[in-house]
Formats: structure tokens, sequence, C-alpha cells
């Protein structure tokens, strides 16, 4: 009887709305409805749930069932309809200060954080197929979006700005995770990395959200105080790197809300410069959704928060995406001179003396030119196809696409790049050498499982059709697109 999960009597309660919408929608009887919390109660060997019609109609009715219903429910409700139906989409969970499931605006504290990453990667992990979790969210902008990313610097109440070392107390704390294991989540994290710099975010995504859930049920066991702050720096970086696959595979929704739980791991981490490269991800997703001026107010703040602390190639990282953020403004004096100092910053970084994160050493010098030429790509876009401002991006962009031609390691980056060349030659009024570009990066893009490449090279081809829709080598070059990447891939 108890185990059917009631959680006692409610004299004033009112009929769930919210249950009831979700429940007549999926065309399921009570009956159906009780029988399949039953058998998923019994796979998570929660053998004591009984559910019949009656306790069905009391949900219904307003009753608030005891876990692990709700989280039954929420699952279930999700695969009937393809996306992430949260245990307060169901009105199962009384009022509390988290907020729902597509916002960003989340408190800045430690064990929230944890449940919060926690139960989006499970989501996330119980919807497979592609497009279903990124279908139920809503992406933030504006001051919606930046005001509540600008509390990453504000100190939480009663604890320190900066973690302090481990007490006797934590030493002598017996935690489950030892030093080898430790390091181990670590060298995963890098080679999570690499893959998706060879690979892509469509092969590897839900290994690295897995690997992000594991760390989160670490993370509520008690460890010491080194342990707990490493532990979410890993899921820090874990976050970011789904956030950037699922941004690479088109789930915007879900990138966004991956990179805002990434920041909030990395202040419990007290680690501002990953705070700050996981800023300028997020910044990176504004420009490509055409929201420069948030891009902009990201960056300025990743900026401000890791002036003290941030390596000269964090930093120069940081200046390149401020100079994206203002060439698609249309700022041309800015961009150019974010581009400058982003040039000098990096110069400074051999004669940096201490080893730089893994996350940061993406940004060799390859990536620099890649970065400052699409800057100028931007800017002739933004003031009319100018071949002015193709002009400039050409050398940057030649070189870019020689330096990633000999690295191995970051296909992507070079398919991006191939493309940003034919771009360029395009708006020169140049149309075979463009082909030519784009033929080669659908080579490249065979091999890379990227939605964003993808469509960086459809774009591209279709420009070339509209521009030069007569010319054999673009008529070879849709072809070879029909061939190559016939439609969009699944993930």
């Amino acid at each position: 009887m108890g185990g059917n999960g009631g959680s006692g009597a409610n004299a004033d309660k009112r009929p769930n709305e919210l249950l009831g919408s979700w429940f007549v929608r999926s065309g399921w009887s009570k009956g159906e409805l009780a029988r399949q919390v039953n058998r998923r109660a019994r796979q998570l060997g929660a053998n004591h749930i009984s559910t019949d019609t009656s306790r069905v109609r009391r949900w219904l009715d307003g009753e608030n069932p005891r876990e692990p219903i709700p989280r039954i429910l929420s699952e279930l409700f999700s695969e009937r309809f393809g996306c992430v139906v949260s245990i307060e989409d169901l009105g199962l969970r009384a009022a509390r200060p988290s907020p729902s499931t597509s916002s960003v605006d989340l408190p800045w504290t430690g064990p929230q954080t944890v449940a919060l990453l926690g139960e989006f990667s499970r989501s996330d992990l119980m919807l497979a197929r592609r497009g279903f979790l990124g279908s139920s969210l809503a992406l933030s902008a504006g001051p919606s979006l930046i005001e509540p990313m600008q509390r990453w610097l504000v100190p939480a109440p009663g604890t320190p700005a900066v973690p302090e070392p481990d007490s006797p107390l934590d030493s002598r704390r017996p935690g489950r995770l030892s030093k080898p294991e430790l390091e181990l989540l670590e060298s995963t994290t890098r080679m999570f990395r690499q893959w998706d710099a060879q690979c892509g975010g469509g092969l590897r995504r839900k290994a690295v959200v897995g690997q992000l859930h594991e760390v989160t049920d670490l993370l509520q066991e008690p460890q010491p105080g080194a342990t707990t702050r490493k532990l979410f720096k890993v899921a820090a970086e874990l976050a970011e790197l789904a956030g950037w696959m699922s941004y690479d595979v088109g789930l915007q929704p879900t990138a966004q809300k991956y990179f805002v739980l990434a920041l909030h791991a990395a202040k419990e981490a007290g680690d501002r410069p990953l705070g700050s490269y996981i800023l300028s991800s997020m910044s990176r997703q504004m420009i490509h959704l055409g929201r420069p001026d948030d891009a902009l107010e990201l960056i300025h703040l990743a900026q401000y928060g890791s002036r003290d602390c941030a390596s000269p190639r964090a930093q120069a990282m940081l200046y390149a995406m401020e100079a994206r953020a203002y060439a698609n403004m249309g700022q041309p004096g800015r961009t150019k001179r974010a581009v400058r100092m982003a040039e000098d910053t990096f110069a400074e970084a051999e004669e940096w003396d201490e080893p730089d994160p893994d996350w940061i050493r993406f940004f060799s010098e390859a990536e620099l030119y890649a970065e400052n030429s699409h800057s100028f790509r931007d800017l002739a876009y933004v003031a009319g196809r100018s071949p002015t401002y193709a002009s400039l991006a050409e050398p940057l962009m030649r070189r870019a696409v020689e330096l990633f031609a000999k690295d191995g390691e970051h296909q992507r980056s070079y398919a991006l790049n191939l493309i940003g060349m034919a771009t360029v030659h395009l708006l020169q009024g140049e149309p075979e050498a463009g082909t030519e570009y784009a033929s080669r990066a659908m080579t490249v893009a065979k091999k890379v499982r990227s939605e964003r490449v993808n469509n960086r090279i459809r774009k591209t081809v279709d420009t070339a059709v509209r521009d030069h829709g007569d010319l054999a080598a673009v008529v070879d070059l849709t072809e070879q697109l029909a061939v190559d990447l016939p439609d969009a891939e699944a993930v």
C-alpha cells in the first residue's frame, strides 16, 4: 500500500493539470500507464512499487508520488513524446528555487549543480535518437542569458572566492576515488577532446555524456575537498565538451544547457580560466546563431573574469573571438584592433613558462590564422560581400589551410577552413578556385561527423549555384554534393 508512493493527505490539493495534459496527449489509459510504471520500477529494482488505475487517478487529482515514481513518469513521457518531459513539466515536484529544464538561470550552488548535471545528462542518455533532447528546450538570448552568466563572478554567500586547501580532517576522510582513478578520468577527458577534433561531434557525444553522468555520481559521494574540486573541473570540461559536440551536430538548446552547467561546475572548481573558455564556446554559438551582441557580452565577461589568471594562449583566443563578434556587428576598426591583440598576445605564448591546460592547446598558430581570417571574411559578408575584406582574409586563411593540412588531429578545423577558403574565393569573384576548395572540403567532411561542417558546405554550394550556376565546375560540385553529402546524417 505505502509502496505506491503517495506523499500524504493534501486537504487543498487541486487536479494536476500539467500531468493531465501530458496524460491525455499520450493516448494511454490509466491502466496502461500503471502497468508501464510497474514494469519500469521492476527494471530499477524498486519491487515495492505496485501502481494501479486508482493510484494514477489520484496523481491526476493532485497527489504527489514519492521517488522513484516522478523520475519513472518523466522517463515514460519523454520516450512517448520524443522530447525531455522533466519532473517539473509534469507538475510533480513541489515549487523550489531550481528552475525548469529550459532555463539558464540556475542556482550557483555545488549540490544543485551536481543534481542538475545528473538529471540533464541522464535525460540526454535516455533519449538516444537525434534531436529529441533539443526539441524540448528553448534557447536563451539577450538579458535572459547574459544576466545569469554575470553571476559567475559573484562569490557565493558564505564561501571564499578561492577554494581553501584541504583541512587535516579532509585528508583523513576516506574518499572513494584514488589518485590513479582521478588521473584516469582526466586523461579520458583529454582523449574525448582529441576524438572530437578528429571525428566531429556526432561519433562520441553519447560517450562523453555517459562519462559526465558517471562523474556526477562521484560528486554525490563524500570526497576530500581537493578531490571534489578536481571532480568539478572534470565535470566542467566534460559538460563543455558535451555542449560543443551538441553544437557541432545541430542540437543548439542542448548545447547551451551543457555550457551553462559547465560554467557552474567551473565556478565550483575555482577555475576561472576554464570558465572563460566555456564562455568563449557560448560566444561562438551566439555568433553562429546570429547574435553577435550577445557573443561580445559573453567574451567581455570571460576576459574580465580571467584577466589576471589566463595564459597568453587563452587570452589570445578570447581576443580572436572578440574580433569575430565585432566583425559580425560590422565594426571594422574594432575588429582589426582585436585581431592585432590576438596576434600580439599569441606571440607571448612561447615565453609562458607554465604548461597550458589541455582545453586551450587546440588554439595553435593554425587556429589563430583561422579565427582572424574568418573575422575578415565575416566583415566582408556584413559589408555587402566586400572583396576588400575578403582580400584581407585570403592570406590568413591560406596559411591556416596549409597548417591544418599537416595536422592529422584537427580534421574538422581543416574542413571548416577549406570551406572558408572557398567562400573567400567566391567573394572575390573566383568561382573555379572556390569550387576546388569546396570539393576538397567535401572529401574531408566525409570522415568527420559534423552537421556544422556539412551545413556550411551546403550553404557554400548554394551560393556558388546562385552566382555561377551555369559554370561547369559548379555543376560538377553540385553532383559531388549529392553523392558525398546527400542529407543530414543521424547522430
